[in-house]
């Protein structure tokens, strides 16, 4: 398979954080995104950003910009459309998300989860790290998704469906289970109480 393209997830509403985007906020001097950006790029083909309203205020990262094609804030799985359906004109076949509040996500990740799909017919798959009682957790926001389902996909968000793992779970998605050491590197910023301990772990 080529090497997918990367879309980094902002399409959220940030309600725990007071609105906007929170991959803007700073962490060490540099924002969030920027920060995802820089992890996510040696990794893939290229990249874009999925976010609705006013595409210019990204306009300083350089890449395009793709807002849902569903309306009402339909969650992560609108913005892995987004992406499908833009991966589908730069004639790739996949892509690799990972969401903008996220900054110490896997340097290995797009290697890993393309390893736990090789032989699927239609690679599908999610980061997870190992949890002690429940087994592997899974991250949505961060997955490994095909092209060839955006049809699929796009028929399910229009019958109603918004969680992601009950549409993975449909197509059999499989894991990739990535260590955890200090702290889970799938962290992300929900709360300022989560920025300061973002700034503990930098």
């Amino acid at each position: 398979m080529k090497q997918p393209l990367g879309v980094i997830l902002a399409g959220g509403q940030a309600t725990r954080m007071g609105g906007g985007d929170k991959g803007l906020l700073t962490l060490g001097g540099q924002s969030l995104l920027s920060r995802v950006i820089d992890r996510l790029e040696p990794q893939v083909a290229g990249i874009a950003l999925n976010a609705n309203g006013d595409p210019s205020r990204f306009a300083r990262f350089g890449v395009p910009v793709l807002p849902d094609s569903i309306d009402g804030f339909a969650g992560p799985l609108a913005g892995v459309l987004a992406g499908l359906d833009w991966a589908a004109t730069q004639g790739a076949d996949a892509i690799v998300t990972a969401a903008a509040d996220t900054p110490f996500f896997p340097g290995d990740l797009v290697p890993h989860l393309l390893l736990a799909s090789e032989n699927m017919t239609h690679p599908l798959a999610l980061a997870a790290t190992p949890h002690p009682e429940r087994g592997p957790l899974r991250h949505p926001t961060f997955g490994l998704w095909p092209v060839a389902l955006r049809d699929d996909l796009r028929a399910a968000l229009h019958d109603g469906l918004r969680k992601v793992v009950l549409w993975t779970d449909r197509h059999a998605a499989c894991q990739a289970v990535f260590p955890v050491t200090t702290f889970d590197p799938f962290f992300n910023v929900n709360t300022p109480d989560d920025l300061a301990r973002a700034e503990a772990y930098l």
